[in-house]
């Protein structure tokens, strides 16, 4: 492989795996060509892998090119920050907190967009300025406002958009509040996940105008919503399948620790036992993190690794009344459970199972969401159809 080989091909591979997956269309593939993707990635990365949690060790471009752009050009997301750039260490840090995202996200988002010519969009998460670059070039940069929280990430974004030829508006500022100085936008677009969709979005957005936006429950699963506000300020739509994106920061998860549920004591504690059999594992889908999240909004869990594949899952609430555990061993048809407290969270749990059992075990896209100033509600094919929420 020459020198020159891998750079030429690298973006040619990905739009032909993107154009054969549906992800990338052809309408946007000028866009894609004309600012590739390695322009907006830094020189130290952390690769993630589709699908999956687990981040790779980190790889600096002058120390292993070839790793790196292989990185680049693969259809998978990579870490550009850890902990608001305290940690730069070889592994992963605690929490990501910038990123470039998944070329297929990327590309599914902006479809679901589908902004047009005219249309003055409000970006909320500049990251490396790969998406607002994509936008400037399909709508021109004076149309393309970015919000980004950190002023070294934005600052970084600005000089490869610079280096780009590019110049959207790059505003360091809290996303929650959009940036009113030109509103209203017709089309906001955000590429961090949120769980409650913020009203200044709805506000800066034109009546018949579209926010598209990661959002998922406490508990986890997370789907993109595609909302379309109304003459009156509500916003109302589909899911269009599901994302795993970072927090928006002021949005981060911040949940106590297990020990606090235990008053010092080693697990069991003051448990119960009881028996289930449902399977822990039966529940793990992103789908099924969603609908629990979605009918007990104030349950969150944590999984215990043990030998092999064997782990337990913690279920505990936030106002930390109450724990439960199951642990799951591969091959058993019954599955040890302890429950302490006023409530019985793994039983909630099933109870959430179950409902979306009856339902026909709907995916992402049957269900919607819809923000207004009363709050949010999700529904399950049409906006009559409210999703319980059974928190006691």
């Amino acid at each position: 492989m020459t020198e020159t080989e891998p750079r030429e091909a690298g973006p040619k591979r990905l739009a032909s795996a993107l154009l054969e997956s549906g992800a990338l269309t052809t309408d946007w593939l000028p866009a894609y060509e004309a600012v590739p993707r390695h322009l907006f990635v830094p020189d130290i990365i952390w690769p993630g892998r589709a699908g999956m949690n687990r981040q790779d060790d980190r790889v600096i471009l002058a120390e292993q090119p070839d790793r790196w752009w292989e990185a680049v050009y693969r259809d998978a997301p990579l870490t550009t920050q850890w902990d608001d750039g305290a940690y730069t260490g070889p592994k992963k840090g605690r929490t990501p907190t910038s990123s470039n995202s998944m070329p297929t996200m990327v590309f599914t988002m902006l479809t679901a967009l589908g902004a047009e010519m005219g249309h003055q969009v409000l970006e909320i998460g500049t990251g490396t300025g790969w998406n607002a670059a994509l936008l400037a070039h399909r709508l021109g940069a004076e149309q393309v406002v970015s919000v980004e929280a950190d002023r070294c990430t934005a600052e970084g974004a600005r000089n490869r958009l610079a280096l780009a030829g590019m110049y959207p508006l790059v505003h360091v500022g809290d996303g929650t509040q959009g940036f009113r100085e030109r509103a209203p936008f017709d089309r906001v677009i955000a590429t961090c996940s949120v769980g409650r969709v913020p009203t200044a979005w709805r506000e800066q957005t034109r009546p018949g105008g579209l926010i598209v936006t990661p959002w998922g429950p406490t508990y986890g699963g997370e789907a993109v919503a595609r909302l379309t506000v109304a003459e009156d300020g509500s916003a109302s739509g589909s899911f269009v399948g599901s994302s795993a994106f970072m927090r928006m920061d002021v949005q981060r998860k911040r949940l106590p620790p297990t020990c606090a549920f235990l008053d010092g004591r080693e697990w069991p504690a003051a448990g119960v036992p009881t028996v289930t059999n449902l399977s822990p594992d039966a529940v793990g889908d992103w789908i099924h993190m969603f609908v629990i999240g979605a009918l007990f909004p104030d349950l969150f869990c944590r999984v215990e690794r043990a030998e092999g594949s064997a782990y337990r899952l913690w279920l505990m609430d936030t106002g930390v009344t109450s724990w439960a555990t199951a642990d799951y061993v591969d091959g058993l048809s019954t599955y040890p459970v302890f429950q302490c407290g006023p409530r019985n969270l793994w039983d909630e749990l099933e109870a959430a199972w179950r409902w979306w059992d009856g339902q026909g075990r709907p995916g992402f896209r049957r269900f919607g969401l819809t923000a207004d100033d009363e709050g949010e509600r999700l529904w399950l094919d049409s906006p009559d159809r409210l999703v319980p929420v059974l928190t006691p």
